[in-house]
């Protein structure tokens, strides 16, 4: 990588970390085992991590932990969380401590190793927060670098092409280019700058066949109305839009 895009990368990082600490408190468990994302499947239906009693799980933005402490309560035998946010790291750690759970965690972001163990972990988990990274292939080499032979990737991210609708009256309509990939700076989410990448489906997946993982399902999760959340008209995750375009997508790989 040139020196350029380093400097690059690093800048967009800066954004989202400065952004994720002063949100960290006011998006505690927004989306967290069982839910893989709003108005879809959960894991209790789906079943994409199995049985994980006695299991080594790493989990890439693990935010404020309670997906940590769902591991923990169905049987989890070693838990490590990963987060950009040290405020996030720092409610993860209170959670953890208040459920004694015995947890590693790291503020880092993903493309970045801070000390986790190599060829290590049965699962590999991401919900809603793999899409965050500046560098997508850095990111998935990590993960696979983590996973033991045999051990899977499941991660959630909001449907690349849920990102270019924009309601219209009670319409939707195309406000963007699904074949346009490349950073997208934001100076109001949430009331603070971020960069997000936007990224087609298929940039995922080569990902991810690049890293050496082989994948064994792709999930375009249907409208599914019983996770409790509000319907707003004017909310992104609308039932209304759902209803004609996959909130989220959800894909699981396995290390060979």
């Amino acid at each position: 990588m040139s020196d350029d895009k380093r400097t690059e990368h690093e800048r967009y990082l800066e954004l989202n970390e400065a952004s994720w600490d002063k949100v960290a408190h006011s998006t505690k468990g927004r989306t967290a085992l069982p839910y893989y994302g709003p108005l879809c499947a959960d894991e209790n239906e789906l079943g994409l991590l199995g049985d994980v009693r006695g299991k080594r799980v790493v989990e890439l933005g693990c935010g404020d932990g309670k997906s940590l402490l769902y591991l923990h309560q169905h049987g989890a035998a070693e838990l490590c969380g990963l987060d950009l946010s040290g405020e996030q790291i720092a409610n993860a750690k209170a959670l953890c401590d208040e459920h004694e759970i015995a947890a590693d965690l790291f503020r880092a972001p993903m493309e970045e190793n801070p000390g986790i163990p190599l060829a290590h972990y049965d699962i590999a988990l991401s919900l809603y927060a793999l899409g965050w990274s500046v560098d997508l292939q850095a990111s998935l080499n990590r993960i696979a670098s983590y996973l033991r032979p045999g051990g899977i990737l499941v991660f959630s991210w909001e449907h690349p092409v849920f990102r270019c609708l924009k309601s219209r009256g009670k319409e939707l309509v195309m406000q963007h280019s699904y074949s346009e990939e490349g950073p997208i700076e934001s100076m109001s989410w949430n009331g603070g700058p971020i960069v997000m990448h936007a990224r087609k489906l298929s940039t995922f997946l080569n990902a991810i066949i690049a890293s050496g993982l082989q994948i064994e399902k792709v999930v375009e999760a249907d409208l599914h109305e019983g996770d409790g959340l509000r319907d707003y008209p004017r909310r992104w995750y609308s039932k209304d839009r759902a209803k004609l375009m996959p909130t989220t997508v959800i894909i699981k790989a396995s290390k060979p």
